[in-house]
């Protein structure tokens, strides 16, 4: 069974393209080393300021936790938030060609 989670937040303005670039080298990193196991995709939003992450993994060890560049992403995040993160459990209802490769 898949676990699923959204999470969603607001940076600062001048954090927006910092937060894109980090959120960047996250999918550099799992497309390099191919953690297996996940799925995952994250959107900015049309304020430019709102991000939403949408995760869905098998069984409770989420492979983001093991990645550095996900670690990096982290670390600084208070200082780049201008409100969030909210996260969600979410369940899949429905999706067409979103999870390719499922």
């Amino acid at each position: 069974m898949h676990k699923a989670v959204m999470v969603r937040y607001r940076t600062k303005p001048e954090a927006a393209q910092e937060n894109q670039r980090l959120v960047e080298a996250v999918y550099r990193e799992l497309n390099a080393d191919d953690p297996g196991g996940l799925h995952y995709a994250t959107f900015r939003l049309a304020d430019g300021v709102t991000f939403v992450h949408v995760a869905a993994y098998e069984g409770e060890d989420n492979p983001l936790q093991r990645s550095a560049a996900f670690k990096e992403f982290q670390q600084d995040f208070g200082a780049r938030s201008a409100e969030g993160p909210e996260f969600s459990d979410v369940t899949l209802v429905g999706e067409y060609g979103f999870l390719a490769g499922s």
